[in-house]
């Protein structure tokens, strides 16, 4: 057994991040300050995307950028159910209608001829969401957003550092979102942010950002002094703060090391998983590198003999917290009492919800603890003695 519990996700802090904050609550500025814009000029040149604007959380991001995409009631998004409430709830704030496609079993993320076949007169935007750390078929997705004018959303909370054809999260879509939780490739503690090349996108967002206060004088109907600003539309307090954003500056320093720690882990267990018949390692498909936020397997729970609840209380009597993600939004009780959802309408992401186990999975787990996890999920599901 373990000397102690490995979680599925942790957080990667050093004394470099501690001082990083410290110096920042020694400052003048706790929010408001230069460190926010310092934070977002390092994201939008590493995703190389024109502008970048962080926010309090992921979903604060994905709500901005449903507003700044002209969703309204009536609207329809299609999206993908395999995903955190997040996504789809921001379709639901600004009154617009989710509507679900299925996925590509083997990458687990949404399936693009599935939502050609969803697109109505009503559907006017796309929402991808790259599942795991794994990017969408994006060109694929893009081609049929321009076929009907739709605008694209890319929920990459979990994508931060991959790659689709050499072009990072925000190239093929009008807007992509970031978050920086602690289980996420680095973090702010809470923290996201949008990524845009919409120039326009990006005023409007930071104007949503802080209550809808406008201060450019070019966009004032008078000037009464340098105190002097505007409302226009209904904002929001979204703001983040100079100490999150000082963490996400010392992070961002250690990305790269973080996703290659990542990536090593993940080709241990590919190793270690791939010659079993009964279980599904993750597909990364041509073209893409994936950010393996998590590490999701798929179980055949019914030739292996053992219920998946049985495993997972097993692997945590061992001191080895597994996750599922996550339920298809499509099966909880609010979203089929809503909108009427029935997940027999995604067969494939059902059959992966009822297959899908997540492993640990972050950069501070050592070879013992990956050694650990691989002996342990062998044996728990009697696949070696």
């Amino acid at each position: 057994m373990a000397d102690k519990l490995i979680p599925y996700g942790k957080h990667s802090i050093d004394e470099e991040d501690i001082q990083a904050v410290v110096d920042v609550l020694k400052s003048d500025w706790l929010t408001c300050g230069s460190k926010i814009e310092q934070f977002e000029n390092i994201l939008s040149s590493y995703n190389g995307v024109k502008h970048a604007i962080a926010v309090c959380n992921g979903t604060a991001a994905l709500h901005l950028s449903m507003l700044t995409a002209g969703l309204a009631p009536g609207d329809e998004v299609i999206t993908t159910p395999v995903t955190f409430l997040a996504s789809v709830n921001s379709i639901l704030y600004t009154g617009a209608k989710p509507v679900f496609a299925d996925i590509l079993i083997d990458s687990y993320t949404i399936d693009p001829e599935d939502i050609e076949r969803k697109v109505t007169d009503k559907t006017k935007a796309i929402l991808t969401v790259d599942l795991a750390g794994h990017p969408c078929d994006m060109r694929s997705i893009k081609s049929i957003a321009d076929n009907y004018n739709l605008k694209i959303i890319q929920d990459s909370a979990h994508s931060l550092g991959s790659l689709y054809n050499d072009t990072s999260p925000g190239y093929y879509s009008d807007l992509a979102i970031l978050s920086f939780h602690p289980v996420k490739h680095i973090t702010t503690g809470e923290g996201g942010a949008i990524l845009t090349n919409n120039s326009n996108y990006y005023g409007k967002i930071k104007s949503l950002r802080s209550h809808g206060i406008l201060k450019e004088s070019q966009k004032l109907t008078k000037y009464d002094g340098k105190w002097y600003y505007e409302v226009h539309e209904l904002g929001y307090n979204y703001r983040i703060t100079d100490i999150q954003c000082a963490l996400g500056i010392s992070q961002m320093k250690k990305l790269d090391f973080f996703l290659n720690k990542r990536r090593e882990i993940v080709n241990k267990y590919n190793n270690a998983f791939s010659n079993y018949e009964n279980i599904f390692i993750p597909v990364e498909k041509p073209g893409c590198r994936s950010a393996y936020h998590l590490y999701i397997l798929r179980l055949d729970f019914d030739k292996i003999g053992r219920s998946r609840h049985d495993i997972v209380e097993e692997l945590y009597n061992k001191c080895i917290n597994t996750q599922v993600h996550y339920i298809p939004v499509n099966m909880q009780p609010y979203y089929m009492k809503k909108l009427g959802c029935n997940p027999e309408d995604t067969p494939d992401a059902l059959e992966y919800y009822r297959t899908a186990l997540s492993l640990p999975l972050y950069p501070s787990m050592t070879d013992d603890d990956v050694s650990f996890v691989i002996d342990n999920v062998l044996k728990t599901t009697g696949l070696s003695k």
